[in-house]
């Protein structure tokens, strides 16, 4: 009887996050549609934060950052190096599933890290239009992406830098519990690109909530650019990376999304 529940509950967490990269990209494109009818090394860059250059010779100096923002930052940008260091890395991965328009899904095993998916697809918005949804507007987030009850930002640090909290939306039946996500999300731009990045963090002000059981992300990214020869299209690069937590055995909760993910 175990056993059956056992497996009953790794089904609903497979749920929880089948076709999670897939969905959300649609779904991005599908509330665009709907509008349009109606930098240096982390330690480098952080050891500037504090005291940055006066604009055209004036005395005015950006405010200073409290040790504990200084150490939000610093986490961002970690974690988008991390994440763009194991896109950059073209050894080891593996296809999970492969879409009748030919878009792939990817994963490999990362020391520390656990198992990462890569999606590639063509999005058909502009860049720009893509960044004000998933950067400017991410408080609206909930409003079309199935994956996402409810999202806001707990603190802003600067121009790059967020701390968010993530309520996932719940599965069917509710066996596994709800899920949510406390994260430091940066955000660069590097010329014609456009990078997203974050993982899980700590903050005092948004502990772990009763019921709730408090799962992870990252390091994660998204990369944005222009397609070439298209600039009204955008090439998206995601790399997802989530613990549930919980009970369940991170091996079975991979290879069961594995098996969910080829079959659609």
């Amino acid at each position: 009887m175990r056993h059956k529940y056992l497996q009953l509950e790794v089904e609903i967490s497979a749920c929880r996050t089948q076709g999670l990269q897939q969905q959300a990209v649609l779904a991005i494109g599908q509330e665009l549609n709907r509008r349009a009818l109606g930098g240096p090394a982390p330690a480098a860059w952080i050891n500037q934060v504090r005291h940055r250059g006066s604009l055209l010779g004036s005395q005015l100096e950006d405010p200073l950052y409290s040790d504990q923002e200084l150490a939000y930052i610093q986490q961002g940008e970690e974690a988008m190096q991390r994440a763009l260091g194991i896109l950059k890395d073209q050894e080891g991965w593996k296809k999970e599933s492969r879409q009748a328009n030919g878009d792939e899904v990817l994963s490999k095993v990362i020391p520390d890290v656990g198992k990462v998916f890569r999606l590639e697809v063509v999005v058909h918005q502009p860049m720009e239009r893509l960044y004000e949804e998933l950067v400017e507007r991410m408080e609206a987030m909930g409003e079309w992406n199935p994956n996402v009850k409810e999202i806001k930002v707990l603190q802003k640090i600067g121009k790059d830098t967020v701390i968010t909290h993530e309520l996932a939306a719940e599965a069917a039946g509710n066996l596994v519990g709800p899920r949510d996500f406390v994260s430091v999300r940066c955000t660069k731009r590097r010329g014609s690109m456009c990078v997203l990045a974050g993982m899980a963090t700590l903050y005092e002000e948004m502990p772990q909530q009763k019921g709730v059981i408090r799962a992870e992300h990252g390091p994660t990214c998204m990369v944005l650019r222009p397609l070439a020869g298209s600039p009204s299209r955008t090439k998206l690069t995601w790399l997802l990376s989530i613990d549930l937590k919980g009970w369940l055995p991170k091996t079975i909760i991979n290879q069961v999304l594995s098996q969910t993910q080829e079959s659609e």
